[in-house]
């Protein structure tokens, strides 16, 4: 895990405080807004980019783990997360639909590290890692239409807009990069490996950006934080018996419980943070709840690895 990795929660949490600081200058407030979206864009294009799209193929050569991980992350988890918000934030239509989108994206990135810390398969996760981001882009607006259509905070019209913008337009251009560099290997691995740094920083740019734009809003309802804390402390724990417990009916070896484990929890924050800034850019509360998620899923992240590294000793 690299420093930045390492300390990713800090950088976020530091994001926010520069953004608010820098929100109690009305100039900065006024013209931050409009750096978001390219932010956001650049971070995922260089995201899709170190994402093997074209080896999709490689998530059905272990039939039995991806169809039970397809199932947890996009049928279970998105009924989980309804129910959580349902009873947890019913009365917060922002907070409601920001938690579910939270929730229904699974993790593109530091899943992978957390799993071979807790020595599971990381072939086996990574293998899935396409799948699950052409599933979740296909699913995420049918997820929103779904749990949140009856909140009055959806667009379509915005919502359409910010997936053509945000989310295809960067894989169509992480596409269209790797196809260029086809005959390149070496040339296109050294660049992506140079590269890998800035999703972490654009984001941390775009988070200041929206902090700094809609920051007294969000000084005004700091409260919100204790409100999504339960359902998300929730949420993995009940994911986290659950996925072991299927992955012991499944008769898994440890390892590719700790893979389904990690596969299933993790959440891919970034991706769910794009479309809400631009679907919902007049309820920052939405973004607000996936700003909040990350700082709390890497530390329960690290915890969990911790119980499976012990849970694999007893194994052995």
């Amino acid at each position: 895990m690299s420093l930045i990795e390492k300390w990713y929660s800090f950088i976020i949490f530091l994001a926010v405080l520069i953004g608010l600081s820098l929100g109690q200058f009305e100039i900065l407030r006024t013209i931050s807004e409009s750096f978001i979206v390219p932010l956001l864009v650049a971070m995922l294009y260089i995201t899709f980019l170190q994402i093997p799209i074209e080896e999709i193929k490689k998530s059905f050569k272990n039939i039995k783990f991806t169809f039970t991980s397809a199932i947890i992350n996009f049928v279970w988890t998105p009924i989980l997360a309804w129910m959580l918000a349902l009873l947890f934030l019913g009365d917060q239509p922002a907070l409601y639909l920001g938690f579910i989108m939270l929730m229904v994206t699974p993790c593109m990135d530091w899943y992978l590290i957390f799993t071979g810390i807790a020595k599971g398969n990381v072939g086996l996760s990574a293998a899935i890692l396409p799948l699950n981001l052409m599933l979740q882009i296909i699913l995420l607006p049918i997820y929103l239409l779904i749990f949140g259509g009856q909140t009055g905070v959806i667009e379509l019209t915005f919502l359409a807009e910010s997936i053509l913008v945000v989310l295809l337009t960067p894989l169509a251009l992480a596409f269209l990069t790797k196809v260029l560099l086809e005959n390149k290997q070496q040339f296109r691995e050294d660049l992506i490996s140079k590269l890998s740094v800035l999703p972490i920083l654009f984001l941390s740019l775009a988070i200041v950006a929206m902090f700094a734009s809609q920051g007294q809003l969000l000084l005004d309802n700091v409260h919100v934080m204790w409100q999504i804390t339960i359902p998300i402390l929730l949420f993995f724990a009940v994911n986290f018996i659950a996925s072991q417990q299927i992955g012991k009916i499944m008769n898994f070896s440890t390892s590719d419980k700790a893979s389904l484990s990690l596969t299933t929890l993790a959440r891919n924050s970034p991706i769910a943070l794009a479309i809400a800034m631009t679907a919902f850019p007049n309820q920052p509360l939405i973004a607000l709840t996936l700003v909040i998620g990350p700082l709390l899923e890497l530390p329960i992240l690290a915890i969990i690895t911790q119980i499976l590294l012990f849970i694999n000793k007893r194994k052995c």
